[in-house]
């Protein structure tokens, strides 16, 4: 594993270690720790290089293996936020704490046969944490579950779930913030079992499966889906019903599409992505500006997106705007959230002009831009520039909490997947085999030395 990409592990476990302790607390290092955090990011994308002109990685050393086991370490020192009993959240982080020492053990040099095995024993703490937490707090006292909870109901009845009141909401009761399709994709979990969050749990499956693939099955493709899998604060995840895996799903369906040479399939899940969460579109100027996406796919995944999203806004677009545009807008800071705006708030008061926001935004969006047209940037490239952009959102957010941040981390771990599955040597355009210069032979009546065996 490059030194790129152990410093990329670093950085995800120090983002997700401070993710979780930030949970519901301010603090003002915690700030501090995550602009650290993305000032690596940063300078990880700004040094990126194609990866398609590196030879291909080995199999990932004891990296992988330290990281686990850092995430072994956290699960069972640092106390997710929970509202589920004391003994049945030691138990989570037993069992997540124990997943992710076996799955290091299983990726150390040398076990190569143990990928599978790894990933599905990652998959099985991942499943039975979440368990554990959906069953142990079957109504969790949180906006974001009622809502979703109820705009399932709707959907199921074909009805529209904007302009609606939730009833029993402890937070927002009169708007569906999101776009529509997170609601279409967590919806199967309340039909089929009766709570969203099982078709949350899915959906961090799938992406795990994705980032696996993305890493072409290898040892450090393999290492990124299983951490993943154990992130630390992932048990919250779940069990808060945040809606960010609806989102990663089908970027890192996207991801593994574009790995595979099938970049106009790769619109689709793109596509969904863009009609889940609003702040996907922010990602659309870097996927323009890679030359091996390019502006035509982005331009079609949008208009894919709209299509999506259209039989929401024709049935009623005033309530649609409402919702998505104006109550975002209007939305009061997040005192307990740790970011520079909340940082600046919270110590003098002030709350910091959204032109300047914007301004911060837009510059770390123009390096990003600037940098994936001049030089060759490959897949994980592109991931660690989409993963500092929104990092940086994130700072200068008024509301931004674990989930966001965690999106942050899983793009990471998609970088880390595309790099240990990169291929040495350019790939040719499909449908178009490479030419090859024929060698040239040896000269007529010349003998032939064998071939050595084994060569």
């Amino acid at each position: 594993m490059s030194r790129r990409d152990t410093c990329a592990l670093v950085a995800w476990t120090a983002l997700l270690a401070l993710a979780t302790h930030s949970v519901v607390r301010y603090r003002w290092w915690i700030v501090a720790g995550y602009v650290a955090v993305a000032a690596v990011v940063v300078a990880l994308a700004r040094t990126a290089r194609d990866d398609r002109d590196t030879p291909v990685p080995r199999a990932g050393g004891w990296v992988p293996s330290a990281a686990l086991a850092a995430v072994g370490l956290v699960h069972l020192g640092l106390t997710p936020f929970s509202y589920v009993s004391a003994s049945t959240l030691w138990v989570v982080q037993l069992t997540l704490g124990v997943a992710s020492f076996a799955v290091a053990g299983l990726l150390l040099p040398g076990r190569g046969a143990s990928r599978v095995l790894a990933l599905g024993v990652a998959a099985a703490g991942a499943v039975a944490g979440g368990a554990l937490v959906v069953v142990g707090d079957p109504a969790p006292r949180i906006d974001v579950w009622v809502i979703l909870q109820q705009a399932a109901d709707a959907l199921g009845r074909g009805e529209s779930f904007y302009g609606r009141r939730w009833v029993g909401s402890p937070g927002i009761s009169d708007a569906f913030a999101y776009l529509p399709w997170t609601a279409v994709l967590a919806a199967p979990g309340r039909w089929v079992a009766g709570d969203v969050r099982w078709a949350m749990l899915a959906l961090v499956l799938v992406s795990a499966l994705a980032v696996a693939a993305v890493g072409r099955w290898r040892r450090g493709g393999v290492a990124a889906a299983a951490l993943l899998l154990l992130a630390p604060g992932s048990s919250t995840l779940v069990e808060q019903a945040w809606t960010e895996p609806t989102v990663l799903v089908g970027l890192a369906v996207w991801a593994w599409l574009l790995r595979t040479d099938r970049a106009w399939w790769s619109v689709v899940p793109l596509a969904v992505a863009l009609a889940g969460k609003q702040h996907v579109v922010a990602l659309l100027p870097l996927l323009a500006a890679w030359p091996r996406f390019g502006w035509r796919r982005s331009v079609v995944a949008a208009g894919g997106a709209g299509l999506l999203v259209a039989p929401w806004v024709v049935t009623g677009f005033g309530v649609f705007w409402h919702d998505t545009v104006l109550t975002m807008l209007r939305l009061e800071p997040l005192r307990f959230a740790d970011t520079v705006y909340t940082l600046v708030l919270n110590e003098t008061g002030v709350r910091l002009p959204l032109p300047l926001v914007g301004l911060a935004v837009l510059g770390v969006l123009a390096a990003a831009v600037v940098t994936l047209r001049r030089r060759p940037v490959g897949l994980a490239g592109l991931l660690t520039w989409c993963a500092a952009v929104l990092l940086v959102a994130n700072l200068v957010n008024k509301q931004a909490f674990y989930n966001q941040f965690w999106l942050v981390g899983a793009l990471l771990l998609l970088a880390v997947a595309a790099s240990a599955g990169a291929l040495s040597g350019p790939v040719p355009p499909r449908g178009r085999p490479e030419r090859r210069a024929r060698p040239a032979g040896p000269p007529a009546g010349a003998s032939v030395p064998p071939t050595p065996s084994g060569g």
